[in-house]
């Protein structure tokens, strides 16, 4: 394993069940391009389908080509495609929508129904050596944006989406809950759209120390045990007021009640994480107050944008990447994204 023609891939068979296999280097189609994969980063869903088989009605009921936070050179074009060629870097959106729908035609092709999006049962994803690709949906990189920062325009292009969705503009003021990869790259991007002030919230102090070197003006290490309405109090308190712009990354019902109770009246709750199917929340005290609560799923027509932030220096992703694995430990890299150990952030897998 590991020669220039093998095709070592990562593959979820079932719930706590992923194993190396080499496949066959798949070919091509004639609007595609084959690439050699190059850096693939560990997404919480990754986690979650190996840990639990499933993400709500996506089941993993055959085996699966786990990852999706990707990017790779383009070893071998179809006969169609002219955007690309071979020896080209570049980043991998993962989701290729019919282009046909309405949705599609008017520009929300993450609500696609017939959206293909890697490493969604049944759709394999991009762990492996090679692997093939819609060319365009593939982004060349410039030549000082690294393959690294290639494969974390995904998550970067999910804090696009979020913003945008939110409203986020110059002098907004945000509070961002949850410290993971999500709530970091929201926090980057909000300051890069020109948001005012910005405040963090999470449970884990080491991830907040993360968001106060990545921009954040003010950090609360939350108490459990603490009410809603102390939190945001305290929130109101650093930041002179309340924030007009919520960004709920974790999913957890405690945060969600957070977000609304904490956002001013006339503001809006943007809720990214996804947590349990169905969470109780004060939403007549959000109806009363005029705050309105968005979902983000995904994003589309993100990815210029979120290139162009990193290629022109406005964005870091690289300090979220706290660990780096080789293809051939893909299990070891899963238990280290799994459990959070030595502070993990974004794992990433070099293939």
């Amino acid at each position: 394993m590991g020669g220039t023609d093998d095709n070592l891939t990562a593959i979820l068979y079932k719930q706590g069940d992923l194993r190396l296999e080499n496949r066959p280097i798949p070919e091509p189609q004639d609007d595609e391009v084959l690439l050699r994969m190059s850096a693939v980063g560990i997404c919480g869903s990754d986690v979650h389908y190996l840990v639990n088989g499933r993400i709500g009605d996506f089941i993993v009921k055959a085996p699966m080509i786990i990852g999706h936070e990707a990017a790779g050179v383009v070893a071998k074009c179809g006969k169609n495609v002219k955007n690309l060629k071979i020896g080209d870097r570049v980043a991998v959106e993962p989701g290729v929508p019919c282009r046909h729908c309405e949705q599609c035609k008017t520009g929300k092709y993450n609500l696609c129904p017939d959206v293909i999006f890697c490493a969604t049962p049944p759709v394999h994803g991009n762990l492996s050596r090679y692997y093939t690709h819609a060319a365009d949906y593939c982004y060349k990189l410039p030549d000082h944006v690294s393959l690294e920062e290639g494969a974390l325009l995904e998550p970067l292009s999910v804090g696009v989406q979020a913003c945008r969705r939110a409203g986020v503009t110059l002098g907004s003021t945000v509070l961002v809950c949850g410290a993971g990869p999500i709530g970091l790259v929201s926090l980057l991007v909000a300051r890069s759209m020109g948001a005012g002030k910005v405040i963090v919230v999470d449970l884990v102090q080491g991830r907040l120390d993360v968001a106060k070197e990545l921009g954040a003006d003010f950090v609360i290490k939350i108490d459990t045990k603490a009410d809603v309405s102390v939190t945001a109090a305290e929130v109101e308190k650093l930041l002179g007021e309340k924030p007009n712009i919520t960004i709920e990354c974790s999913g957890a019902e405690s945060s969600i009640k957070l977000a609304i109770n904490a956002t001013r009246s006339g503001g809006c709750v943007l809720l990214v994480g996804l947590g349990p199917p169905e969470v109780k929340v004060p939403l007549v005290d959000a109806a009363v107050r005029e705050v309105d609560i968005r979902g983000v799923f995904r994003y589309a027509n993100c990815y210029p944008a979120a290139l162009a932030l990193v290629a022109s220096g406005k964005v870091n992703v690289k300090r979220l990447i706290t660990h780096n694995y080789k293809l051939e430990e893909t299990l070891e890299a899963f238990e280290t994204a799994r459990t959070g150990a030595g502070g993990a952030i974004k794992v990433m897998i070099h293939c």
